[in-house]
């Protein structure tokens, strides 16, 4: 009977509907949840993971060590963060998408959108336990999280040609502010907003990814970061010739192949017929013949720097030397498109052909000393397309996140470029947005304004954060923060002071943001809580012990046998009834069913 006691419940069930008999559709094992109950779990799962983060938030917000079992990552990025913890709970993974396409959309405020789906979810929670259908929160919530988008696109501020410098450099110091490197935001933002101010004159903002690269070299002090106007890659591996050679030219010719400039051996099992020793020899004359005419090629068209994707062998190295060329092999992929769309040069698949249209050239090229590395730099480029930022600190930890650092900050100020307004940070736009919200949820009727305060007070997380974080008592800092965006016409930007633990008007204190972040952060996190509100069943299936028992369309614990006696009996009398034969098996044309849609 226990065995059975699912199956009986489902003929039991399905009984009530004529008679039919009961058809197993989900594998033993599987967790179903439904109703209120395990909408109230997903809710609170999400309140874990935003509590995970909630306290990396703002300027004074703590790192997050994690070990993954083979290297250590501390950071307080938000979208790293998410991306390391792993989370098993399919609901919560929700916020680590939102997290993720915050990041590849604006590349700051990862940790602010997953903060503001938790707390709205958490506002939401009494509605869902006094049972508000879920599709009244929905419909509210989505109506509020358009017109808080709305909202943050009137309190704009847009920028004009005379002051756009001001704020890209502002809203660049205000992304690194809750950084690792936030004491050294006055050497890198001005770097950050040259890359991508170079990027935007030349019409290529969108390849920002692929045309501003960051190289890290540990050691040093921090405060020995540069940039590279132009290209710069690490020395590759080189053969014997190669101290022999030319480090440094001037108008240069650059020819990029995609060539291999070496002897090959040849493949296992070559076989070669000869019927005398000198045509052995006329083989492998012919070999070097091949690699010499296409080393010659390379010297013949005028080009004083080769660098190939493939690999450069030692003959070439020392052929190339003797010539006063510089050569490299092995050059990563990244580097030599960087080198291509800077010089204007074109990558060759073959020596066959080349002319002077496809040979780039820059100003200046130099091998340079950078720590304990090596640097190939190519400045003062004929197409100021792409940089390069080369980074110095003390341990791995710390440089690769402030490689994070600095891509959130380049994000930033291409967003900031693109938008062309700014809002003012530190909670000023969350506290203006949730004043609005309220106001407008006095002129709705029904339930409808209860969701939407809710709402509005969701919002109020993120400067009630920055004041928790900072060590601040963030009832007296909200109570300010609420009366003076109610009581005085000014009051519009006012946020949380961090310095002096007050508030102050961020607009004038210089901390900007693009108006994109924030309307983004709002859609996004008020989509994700619609995710989850609209979710009524969670189905997890177990994974199958033995791979190929799914496919046999027997019930668990049948192993090919007919059904068990009770279950015989109970189908014959159904099948007898519809004039089928009693012979223990299911009627015509109906099978048993078993794991995802009968699979």
């Amino acid at each position: 009977w226990k065995d059975n006691s699912s199956y009986f419940k489902g003929i039991s069930t399905m009984n009530q509907f004529g008679g039919r008999p009961g058809i197993i559709v989900l594998r033993e094992g599987t967790d179903v949840s439904q109703g209120k109950p395990q909408l109230i779990s997903n809710i609170n799962a999400c309140q874990a993971v935003a509590d995970a983060v909630k306290t990396t938030l703002g300027p004074r917000g703590m790192d997050k060590l994690i070990y993954d079992g083979r290297q250590v990552t501390i950071s307080n990025d938000g979208a790293t963060i998410m991306k390391l913890l792993e989370i098993a709970h399919p609901a919560a993974k929700t916020l680590v998408d939102i997290s993720m396409s915050q990041d590849a959309e604006v590349g700051d405020g990862t940790t602010s959108v997953v903060l503001l789906a938790g707390e709205i979810l958490k506002q939401l929670k009494p509605f869902v336990e006094e049972g508000v259908h879920p599709q009244i929160i929905m419909k509210n919530v989505r109506d509020a999280g358009r017109l808080a988008v709305q909202k943050v696109l009137d309190l704009a501020v847009p920028s004009s040609e005379d002051n756009n410098d001001e704020m890209l450099l502002k809203c660049a110091s205000t992304a690194l502010n809750s950084k690792l490197i936030a004491s050294h935001q006055d050497l890198f933002a001005p770097m950050v907003v040259d890359a991508v101010k170079m990027l935007h004159e030349a019409g290529n903002l969108e390849e920002l990814k692929n045309l501003v690269a960051i190289k890290k070299i540990p050691g040093g002090d921090v405060r020995s970061s540069f940039l590279v106007q132009g290209v710069a890659f690490k020395k590759t591996f080189s053969y014997a010739g190669f101290e022999q050679m030319t480090k440094k030219f001037t108008n240069p010719k650059v020819l990029l192949l995609n060539v291999e400039l070496e002897l090959k051996s040849e493949k296992e099992n070559a076989e070669v017929r000869i019927e005398d020793p000198e045509q052995y020899q006329s083989i492998v004359d012919a070999e070097w013949q091949v690699i010499y005419d296409k080393l010659d090629a390379c010297v013949d068209c005028g080009a004083n720097i080769v660098l190939s994707k493939l690999p450069i062998g030692d003959l070439a190295t020392q052929y190339f030397a003797d010539r006063g060329l510089f050569c490299a092999g092995r050059v990563e992929d990244g580097d030599l498109k960087r080198v291509a769309k800077a010089t204007g040069g074109s990558i060759q698949t073959s020596t066959n052909g080349i002319f002077d249209g496809v040979l780039g050239t820059c100003g200046t090229f130099e091998e340079k000393r950078v720590g304990d590395e090596r640097f190939n730099v190519f400045t003062e480029c004929t197409k100021s397309l792409t940089s390069t930022l080369v980074l110095r600190g003390g341990s791995e930890q710390f440089i690769a996140e402030s490689e994070r650092s600095i891509h959130d900050a380049l994000m930033v100020v291409k967003r900031s470029i693109q938008s062309k307004a700014v809002v003012a940070g530190g909670g000023a736009v969350e506290m203006e947005v949730s004043k609005y919200l309220r106001e407008h949820a006095l002129t709705i009727e029904g339930k409808g304004q209860l969701i939407v305060s809710a709402f509005a007070k969701a919002l109020e997380v993120v400067p009630r954060q920055l004041c928790d974080n900072a060590g601040f008592d963030s009832t007296d800092i909200l109570s300010a923060l609420r009366r003076k965006h109610y009581k005085d016409d000014d009051g519009k930007w006012f946020g949380v002071d961090i310095a002096n633990g007050d508030i102050c008007d961020t607009y004038v204190a210089g901390v900007w943001e693009p108006s994109d972040n924030k309307s983004n952060s709002l859609a996004a996190a008020a989509e994700a809580a619609c995710v989850i509100l609209s979710i009524d069943e969670t189905v997890i299936n177990p994974r199958s012990q033995d791979p190929g028992a799914h496919h046999s369309g027997m019930m668990p614990g049948m192993d090919g046998q007919k059904p068990s006696n009770m279950m015989g009996d109970a189908l014959d009398a159904v099948n007898a009834q519809q004039g089928g034969s009693r012979s223990g098996n299911l009627g015509n044309g109906v099978s048993y069913m078993k794991g995802r849609g009968g699979a």
